[in-house]
């Protein structure tokens, strides 16, 4: 029986799993090498178990040592408070922590009907290093179906998505006093643009257009591309006469933009029409208003932001 104890004791000893027992009064009565290595215990330290959650948010106040936890100060009370309730209700909980070497641990502390606790530690570094490569696998994907390849920004699922929520908050009556507005911008004469100078010149042109406007774009707005050189740019909350102004603005920087380096002297422009969300609009509505002020703008001269005809009051509604 000796040398099975002996044995367990050995196994214990050297394996890499964390393993440590608390008596009744909540101190510690063993730890084998991982688990001290882990939390910065010495040989034969007989800690309680918040003085050594204790000692380690201490450590991780301006200290170099590369060993214990990462606890934060501030919250360590509640910390020890939490496992008491969990000593309290004899139960057990399972939490993730995060060493000062960089390694992640999954603990399972269990407590007995005597009041004992065991605390049993595994190194799930790699584990959360593949989570967070399927993370970023996944919000790569959603980001590749809603993005535009050629020019980054999002593209006309996601616009068109962008559009619904407007009118959708509109229809309920929710969000702002003004429910918001629509442009639709189309690049001037690309067809010729790529016909004389080449379509890589048009790609450069899309791309520098993109990345110019997308940097005027505010956090609430959505701005993207839906065919060819043709872009939208969704303006919840936003009076039809804020969007003129962002617009312009918008206009007067791209005039200046000289995209093409071996053509220095080169210049472009687009046209805008605007249309202000109504409470029964739905997409075909709005984007067709939108798209009548584009035709507007085109035919008066292009390099020019036009708004959509007022809405016709009808005789009756004036009685």
């Amino acid at each position: 029986m000796t040398d099975l104890a002996d044995h367990l004791l050995q196994l214990q000893e050297e394996s890499p799993v964390l393993l440590a027992s608390f008596d009744d009064q909540g101190r510690l009565r063993y730890a084998n090498a991982a688990y001290r290595v882990a939390y910065g215990i010495e040989d034969g330290e007989a800690l309680s178990w918040s003085e050594v959650m204790c000692r380690n948010a201490a450590v991780n106040v301006g200290a170099a040592v590369n060993v214990g936890a990462v606890m934060d100060a501030a919250q360590i009370e509640a910390w020890i408070a939490s496992a008491a309730r969990v000593e309290e209700g004899g139960a057990g909980r399972t939490i993730e922590a995060k060493l000062r070497d960089g390694r992640w641990l999954l603990v399972h502390e269990s407590v007995s009907a005597a009041g004992w606790m065991l605390s049993v530690g595994c190194d799930i570094t790699q584990l959360r290093a593949d989570v967070r490569a399927v993370r970023r696998d996944r919000d790569e994907a959603l980001r590749a179906a809603h993005t535009d390849d050629l020019t980054g920004v999002a593209n006309r699922r996601f616009v068109i998505a962008r559009i619904a929520e407007m009118l959708e908050r509109c229809a309920a009556g929710e969000g702002a006093r003004v429910p918001g507005t629509l442009c639709v911008l189309d690049l001037d004469n690309f067809k010729y643009i790529n016909d004389r100078y080449g379509h890589q010149a048009g790609d450069a042109i899309l791309r520098d257009f993109a990345g110019r406007i997308s940097g005027q774009v505010r956090r609430s707005d959505c701005f993207g591309r839906v065919g060819g050189e043709e872009f939208v740019l969704v303006l919840p909350d936003t009076a039809i006469e804020e969007a003129v102004v962002i617009v312009e603005r918008m206009l007067a920087l791209v005039r200046a933009s000289r995209p093409l380096e071996e053509m220095p002297d080169f210049a472009y422009a687009f046209s805008c029409g605007i249309a202000a969300v109504r409470p029964e609009d739905d997409f075909e509505a709005i984007y067709g208003r939108a798209d009548k002020a584009l035709y507007a703008a085109k035919m008066a001269g292009r390099n020019r932001v036009q708004l959509e005809e007022p809405a016709r009051v009808r005789d009756d509604e004036g009685i």
